[in-house]
């Protein structure tokens, strides 16, 4: 007679005796009352399931996007780091190893020493991949909007967190000029979703020649087209853009063609999530009449949604942007 056997006679070795039936029904009953523990453990726990979002914003699903905007940490840990270090403002003049040059004097000297080159005759010219004008190796180029060119940077963060962008988004600019806020878009988002429509041949040639290959951006093919009669069909018919935005641009246009421009590109804006933006004023739409507006937007199927100030990072300075919103699909 075995361990198994359902017999009870007291001639057998003492011992507890367990039928097969009875060890599976334990061996369940414990498998269950452990799931329901873990369960338990499980729904109470106050842990995140996920990281916790520090800084950036989210997308309208929720999911996070990266940070574009600068944080206050950010902006404590640079002032102690001058602080700590010291530092204070100099004069910007002649000492070891320094040598400052005005953009004239480092022009001068480039076309001079043929490009500050270290080949002569046949060979000067042998030995760059790209050459570049002296007038966009100085950079004067960052100079031709009246501003520093730093404020490109405000722009783009402001833009990019407002329309809540992702990598993936597309972009769409009116007037991208020298990519003094394009550049920040291009390295931002995925290769070709940064288009661009600019009429001025300099400044294409600046962002061509110049800005696109220094940044490292050559890589993610934006798509600028030269033009300056809002015909964005070069773009592609089936993109639908998540921003579209035109910085300085509408208020020296005519109304008529402004209003070309935004009926051609209703259809494009991403219904409801996404974004116009336009900045400085709004005269194409405000010498309508408040009402007249806002019915000739409705026609289009756009919405204005609010008139926002956003303040420099670096100077002394605000820009204000006009918002609207696709609300047909």
């Amino acid at each position: 007679m075995g361990l198994f056997s359902s017999s009870s006679s007291t001639s057998q070795q003492k011992g507890i005796l367990i039928t097969v039936p009875v060890l599976v029904l334990a061996l369940s009953t414990c498998a269950i009352f452990l799931f329901f523990l873990l369960s338990s453990l499980s729904s109470s726990c106050s842990c995140p399931s996920s990281p916790a979002v520090t800084g950036g914003f989210l997308e309208p699903s929720g999911r996070s996007a990266e940070r574009v905007s600068t944080s206050t940490e950010d902006i404590d840990w640079v002032r102690n780091q001058i602080q700590i270090n010291g530092l204070h403002m100099q004069d910007n003049v002649l000492r070891k190893g320094i040598n400052p040059r005005t953009r004239d004097e480092q022009l001068k000297d480039l076309r001079q020493y043929k490009g500050i080159s270290h080949y002569e005759g046949d060979d000067s010219n042998n030995h760059t991949a790209l050459p570049c004008p002296g007038e966009l190796l100085v950079e004067e180029h960052h100079s031709n909007y009246g501003e520093p060119w730093a404020g490109g940077r405000d722009v783009f963060e402001f833009l990019a967190e407002s329309a809540h962008l992702s990598p993936d988004a597309q972009v769409l600019e009116i007037g991208c000029g020298t990519l003094r806020v394009g550049l920040h878009f291009i390295r931002y988002l995925k290769p070709e979703h940064f288009h661009c429509l600019e009429r001025d041949e300099l400044s294409l040639m600046a962002a061509f020649r110049y800005e696109l290959p220094s940044q490292g951006l050559l890589h993610k093919r934006p798509i600028i087209v030269k033009g300056e009669d809002m015909d964005f069909s070069r773009f592609g018919s089936g993109v639908v853009y998540d921003l579209i935005y035109a910085s300085a641009v509408f208020l020296h246009m005519p109304d008529k063609l402004v209003w070309v421009g935004l009926e051609r590109l209703a259809a494009k804006l991403k219904p409801y999530d996404g974004r116009i933006f336009a900045s400085h004023n709004i005269k194409f739409c405000s010498r309508l009449g408040g009402d007249e507006c806002t019915k000739r937007l409705a026609s289009l199927g756009l919405e204005y949604v609010g008139k926002h100030t956003h303040d420099s990072l670096l100077f002394n300075h605000y820009e204000i942007w006009f918002e609207f919103r696709r609300v047909k699909a």
